[in-house]
């Protein structure tokens, strides 16, 4: 004979798992019984007032180290000899969610190229649940908290299968890493849960060129750096500094010169980028030497940024004036020189000698235009077709009439152009003149 029941985990002790009815039709000894079970259970089997057996729990139940039990029960007599029977029980022990979910780590680290594509996969976490059924379904979703306040702007968790993904491309220099929180909860009822704290590093990639601190570069010149004629080998010129925003060895620097008016007369130290000289300075030497150093960082590809530096050799700023000086007349020469047909030069015609009905003794007239310089020398004369109209007009009398609303915007434009390059010019001197004063600072900041 058997039977099956089902009992809760969570039962407490004491507690009746079913009622056995035991008769004996014998008299006197041989009809008391005794019932017992062969093994070691964690039950408990006692005879009630009533003359019933009661089974009973007798410690207490884990479905998930036992779900369930067979056993035999036997039932015998005083008698001589003993007459038995027995009952074979099967107990299923029911489950209760009394069990959190568990992740398999107590800590998640996952690492993460920066420029990465949106919705990369970055890595998952996984729990379990010892329970049975509904009580150990797990959902994953990423924790509310402040820690958490931003993250959700970074990642997101699959709430079934626990895969973490990149909502958007993450950049090295802006975050380095951050870290928050996964829960993981049951399907019970009430639900039972637990966290995992995740870390996540990113890893820099060689995304930035190196920027230059030192010369300072503006839009329109750069600080010159001055080298007496007496300089000798290895006199220091200048240094240039710069940095390089990303980390590792995509951030280590080499400096090499690129282009020099005279590559024989500096150098760039490799991993300094101090600009020495390498000879000493003669009086031959250009006065203005420039120099184009590229610093490039150590990445794979590198990347790389160019600086122009200007250098001027001479004694004292009184000869780098003059030299300035001289520079500035010859280019306001140029100017005139390079304005051609732009000069309003009046012809001058004389009186009845224009075209009247073909009696006079030019045929046609004609617009001639001059080009004047400082140079005689430099003089041009152009030819242009006949005109319709002339700049000079002869009435009936003969009397020239000049057209002064013409001659009047001509004249105007020339003196905006002159005045406009005039205060350009000028404008040079004051930078440069700046620029010395504030080389000695900079040199101290930057060098020394």
């Amino acid at each position: 004979m058997s039977t099956s029941k089902q009992v809760p985990e969570n039962s407490p002790l004491d507690t009746v798992i079913a009622i056995l009815t035991v008769q004996d039709q014998d008299s006197e000894n041989n009809g008391k019984v005794h019932c017992f079970t062969e093994e070691r259970m964690p039950f408990n089997i006692k005879l009630t007032s009533t003359g019933f057996y009661s089974l009973t729990t007798g410690s207490s139940l884990d479905r998930e180290l036992q779900s369930y039990y067979n056993f035999t029960v036997i039932c015998s007599d005083e008698g001589v000899p003993s007459l038995s029977s027995s009952v074979t029980l099967h107990l299923q022990i029911s489950d209760v969610n009394d069990n959190a979910p568990v992740f398999e780590k107590n800590t998640y680290n996952a690492y993460v190229n920066e420029n990465n594509a949106p919705g990369l996969s970055l890595f998952s976490v996984k729990a379990s649940d010892a329970d049975w059924n509904l009580n150990a379904r797990v959902t994953y979703i990423l924790e509310d908290s402040v820690m958490n306040a931003f993250v959700s702007s970074y990642v997101s968790v699959n709430s079934d299968t626990g895969v973490v993904h990149a909502i958007r491309s993450f950049d090295y220099e802006q975050i380095k890493n951050f870290q928050f929180q996964i829960k993981a909860q049951d399907g019970g009822s009430p639900p039972l849960s637990s966290n995992v704290t995740v870390r996540i590093f990113i890893q820099d990639q060689n995304d930035n060129a190196p920027q230059i601190l030192y010369p300072i570069q503006t839009g329109t010149s750069a600080v010159a750096e001055m080298v007496p004629r007496s300089a000798e080998i290895g006199y220091l010129v200048t240094k240039v500094v710069a940095v390089d925003v990303d980390s590792g060895q995509n951030s280590w620097l080499s400096y090499k010169l690129l282009k020099a008016t005279d590559r024989a007369l500096f150098e760039v130290g490799l991993q300094t980028g101090e600009i020495r000289t390498v000879r000493p300075v003669s009086d031959k030497d250009a006065v203005k030497q420039k120099l184009t150093v590229v610093v490039e960082d150590n990445g794979h590809p590198a990347r790389s940024a160019t600086v122009n530096v200007n250098v001027v050799v001479a004694d004292s700023f009184p000869e780098v004036l003059s030299e300035f000086m001289k520079c500035y007349r010859w280019r306001r020469e140029q100017m005139f020189y390079k304005s051609g047909g732009n000069l309003p030069v009046i012809p001058y015609y004389p009186p009845l000698y224009a075209d009247m009905g073909g009696t006079g003794t030019l045929q046609r007239v004609y617009n001639y235009e001059v080009c004047g310089t400082t140079d005689s020398r430099k003089s041009d004369m152009k030819y242009v077709r006949p005109c319709s109209e002339s700049i000079i007009s002869l009435d009936a009398s003969g009397t020239q009439t000049l057209l002064h609303q013409q001659k009047g915007e001509m004249t105007e434009n020339l003196e905006n152009q002159v005045r406009k390059q005039h205060i350009q010019d000028w404008r040079h001197l004051a930078l440069l003149l700046v620029s010395f004063s504030l080389l000695f600072i900079f040199r101290l900041l930057y060098i020394q």
